[in-house]
């Protein structure tokens, strides 16, 4: 009993510290958001995909990436059809940065069963087993962008959604071999 007490205690007085906290910040006064600091002439603006040192550092490529609106691809499309784009859109995007498939020093896959009203969400055994084939679809289709031998280290993680349409997006790293030009 003396520890269900204690417990009433704390918990009353913590919620009375956080009221009396949050009713200062709730009725004070804002101030107007400073202007941000002008950016240097110098400065590039951060991008996601970007070499540095000799790496190509690329992320988020998916199913959709460097195709027209008109071209996209719905989660109800076939996972295969997913790893297909998603490979030709990694090395593409690969190429035109100076680097090629097989010079990738690490890929990070993130995979996800699709989200649609259309289509029931399985659960258990069954979510195991739907996981497990986009896995094996997966490699079936991976080893093929590789000259044997050369498939790079890979991490490869099943996510509960990915955003947009795709259901796989990579994540990863490559040495450049041949600079791009310079644009």
């Amino acid at each position: 009993m003396q520890i269900d007490t204690r417990r009433k205690y704390f918990g009353k007085f913590a919620t009375i510290m956080a009221a009396i906290g949050g009713a200062k910040a709730l009725f004070a006064q804002q101030q107007p958001p400073a202007a941000a600091p002008p950016a240097a002439a110098t400065e590039r603006p951060r991008r996601a995909s970007h070499v540095h040192d000799g790496i190509y550092y690329f992320s988020g490529t998916g199913s959709n990436d460097g195709y027209s609106r008109d071209d996209h691809i719905l989660v109800t499309d076939p996972f295969e059809k997913h790893v297909t784009r998603t490979m030709d859109a990694l090395k593409r995007s690969l190429e035109r940065n100076g680097s090629n498939m097989d010079s990738i020093l690490h890929l990070e896959v993130f995979i996800c069963l699709p989200h649609a009203d259309s289509i029931p969400m399985p659960a258990g055994k069954a979510r195991f087993d739907a996981h497990k084939a986009q896995y094996d679809a997966l490699n079936k289709i991976y080893g093929t962008y590789f000259s044997p031998g050369k498939a790079p280290s890979r991490a490869c993680m099943a996510v509960e959604w990915i955003p947009g349409d795709s259901l796989i997006e990579m994540v990863g790293s490559a040495l450049v071999v041949t600079p791009p030009p310079a644009a």
